[in-house]
């Protein structure tokens, strides 16, 4: 089942949980103050290493490149 992160609009809280696909629109009672909270979109970034071991991010998994906000959902359009 795949991790979802929420956020309580009402205390600010962020949480996570493990749900079934099926339910990854729905909305999730907060921990903290028992409100409904929104999924938030998850951002992560990754590393690969190359032949000489120096790490590297892995191009569109950095939260805070120019493709977390391209609309295109293709990072060859924007050259990240």
């Amino acid at each position: 089942m795949p991790i979802y992160e929420y956020i309580c609009s009402q205390c600010k809280s962020e949480f996570e949980l493990m749900r079934p696909l099926s339910q990854a629109d729905k909305d999730a009672e907060c921990p903290r103050c028992r409100n409904m909270a929104k999924r938030k979109i998850s951002t992560f970034t990754a590393f690969t290493t190359s032949g000489s071991g120096i790490p590297t991010r892995v191009p569109g998994t950095d939260s805070s490149s120019s493709c977390s906000s391209c609309t295109s959902g293709n990072c060859s359009t924007c050259a990240s």
